[in-house]
């Protein structure tokens, strides 16, 4: 049995001030090389054969944080079909004062709701429609041989990948949250099936920020 490690990237510049990051490409906070890093030393008992990142710099740069610890190469790939959901005209702006603006319904369709697309932007189904055949053809194939896959994206990226694997249904998709610098961990057997889950690095702040 292999493991698929999924890590969100550490805090961003975007995330430090509230902003909605989607197709733009923020470095991490100076803060975020140091929850990476802790991330990595949470992980260090699982050797990573291959991994695979967003084509986003807060991802590569966790990414990198995370080698460093590890201390080995590993064979690494990164794919657009990977990067963040785009946000459309809401990239950029401040998330807690759209929310203040729009009430709390229509912020949750517009950050958590799985087919709302934004103006200009994706929905979540959207994002799955690209990022699901990738993660079919070229990940999940080599966790079912036995390796160990670590992938490192962006909050909805991630969510896509837990909602495909745990069978989440569409109402509950909204509920999903992934924090900054957590590692979500199963074991998948053979045939694809999940036989554990465990969560490292939590971070205390998760959907707050």
């Amino acid at each position: 049995m292999g493991k698929l490690v999924l890590v969100r990237h550490a805090i961003s510049e975007y995330n430090k001030k509230g902003l909605w990051c989607g197709w733009d490409d923020p470095d991490l906070a100076p803060e975020g090389f140091e929850q990476a890093k802790h991330t990595g030393e949470t992980l260090q008992d699982i050797h990573i054969d291959y991994a695979f990142t967003a084509a986003q710099k807060r991802s590569r740069e966790t990414f990198a944080e995370i080698r460093k610890v590890f201390g080995y190469n590993i064979p690494t790939q990164e794919n657009k079909a990977l990067n963040e959901r785009n946000y459309g005209i809401f990239t950029r702006k401040n998330k807690w004062e759209i929310k203040k603006e729009v009430g709390e319904e229509e912020f949750q369709k517009i950050r958590r709701g799985w087919n709302y697309p934004i103006p200009q932007g994706e929905s979540p189904k959207m994002v799955s429609e690209r990022e699901i055949p990738y993660f079919l053809e070229h990940i999940l194939p080599l966790v079912k041989e036995g390796k160990n896959v670590m992938f490192v994206s962006s909050g909805n990226a991630l969510r896509v990948i837990v909602k495909y694997l745990e069978n989440i249904d569409d109402e509950s998709f909204s509920k999903l949250e992934i924090g900054l610098g957590e590692a979500w961990i199963y074991t998948i057997d053979k045939d694809g099936k999940v036989i554990n889950k465990e969560t490292r690095a939590e971070n205390a702040k998760r959907g707050k920020i």
